[in-house]
């Protein structure tokens, strides 16, 4: 009997297949409480390694005999060290999480969510470990990619694997809970990088302005993508309807609750805006359209097929920030809100342009939960 190893790639799909987990949580009991693995089918324990390095004789009993167990730690190296004792304990189906949580939090899972009018496709990324969405919109030959975060390869794999040429790349806003890969995108394919103006009067980089005036010509056509205005999350929000079909929402509309307006310090000013946007410029729209946001928040809102998405109707009936009576609103998304994410100055300023963090350092200012809804 050996240890042995689990990537993340093989982990995001046991737990998007709903498959049956056991996941032994070796980090301090704070970090764990903050942001652990979520899934439908997991069970998981923290036991902090400190409270192990003498050995695992005190919790033999809470662990399965029968099933695998998943140990997991920041890096991976704690996860080993305790991985093997349970080894030498006698436990026979043992892995360690290869690079930890801080590998989890970076990786992307592609998820098709659908066709288009004039046969392309549109696959939905999801961050599994962070709560991040992006977008990947194919048509012809040609690729527009929402929404990306920090680590762009997935989504250049992507487009090899299809003969696809990325065109575009769009940022529905200025982010404040992960870093931006826009810039990264457009410096490694060519693409023209797309990004709010009122978002972006603090910038330090060129970018073409995302507004209504402004179409997104793809795959010989100003008609298949469709720029709608939307602030309230950032004075910039922007929305971006595509095929008439599917509503990307950026941070503006989650599916179980509504984006925070309060992560540029402005949220009295900007309550109003999300009030706005949410209860006249969508209420406007087609109860058909598919929403699809850039964040979850909870692994409850991905369905059987390990995506997040609903229809603009539903979401009108079932979500709680779509039910707030107008004069309750600005106190209910100004006041008691959940923490900020964590670093969202730094990671602003980043996304600015301002800040040139390492690749480590960016990895370590994004570690933890998505805190961009206001429950």
């Amino acid at each position: 009997m050996s240890l042995s190893e689990m990537t993340v790639e093989q982990l995001a799909k046991k737990v998007l297949g709903n498959e049956r987990l056991f996941i032994l949580d070796v980090r301090n009991e704070d970090v764990f409480n903050d942001w652990k693995i979520e899934g439908k089918s997991i069970e998981i324990v923290n036991k902090p390694y400190f409270d192990l390095i003498e050995g695992v004789e005190g919790i033999v009993d809470e662990l399965p005999q029968s099933e695998a167990i998943v140990v997991v730690c920041a890096k991976e190296n704690s996860s080993k060290f305790v991985g093997d004792m349970l080894v030498e304990a006698g436990f026979e189906d043992v892995f360690f999480l290869k690079g930890g949580m801080k590998t989890w939090s970076d990786h992307l899972e592609p998820v098709k969510i659908g066709d288009l009018s004039d046969g392309g496709s549109i696959y939905q990324f999801v961050r599994i470990g962070k709560g991040c969405l992006s977008y990947a919109i194919e048509s012809g030959n040609e690729a527009v990619i929402i929404d990306p975060v920090r680590t762009i390869e997935p989504f250049i794999r992507f487009a090899e694997e299809r003969g696809l040429t990325i065109k575009h790349v769009v940022d529905t806003h200025l982010h404040a809970d992960h870093i931006s890969g826009g810039r990264a995108m457009r410096e490694e394919t060519g693409a023209t990088y797309w990004l709010p103006p009122k978002d972006a009067e603090e910038v330090v980089f060129d970018y073409h302005e995302l507004t209504e005036d402004h179409p997104i010509h793809f795959n010989g056509s100003d008609s298949l993508i469709r720029v709608v205005y939307s602030p309230g999350h950032t004075i910039g929000s922007t929305s971006i309807v595509v095929d008439n079909k599917y509503l990307l929402t950026g941070d503006i509309l989650f599916v179980q609750s509504i984006g925070r307006p309060d992560l540029a310090g402005k949220a009295g000013d900007w309550a109003g805006y999300l009030w706005d946007t949410l209860y006249r410029r969508y209420r406007e729209m087609s109860e058909d359209l598919i929403v699809l946001p850039a964040h979850f928040g909870d692994y409850s809102e991905l369905n059987d097929e390990g995506s997040v998405q609903e229809k603009l109707g539903v979401l009108f009936k079932e979500n709680t920030g779509l039910q707030i009576k107008e004069e309750q609103f600005n106190a209910k998304v100004s006041e008691n809100l959940p923490p900020q994410p964590n670093e969202f100055k730094a990671i602003r300023e980043t996304n600015m342009g301002k800040q040139k963090p390492t690749q480590e350092e960016q990895q370590e200012m994004e570690i933890g939960p998505n805190r961009c809804a206001i429950n």
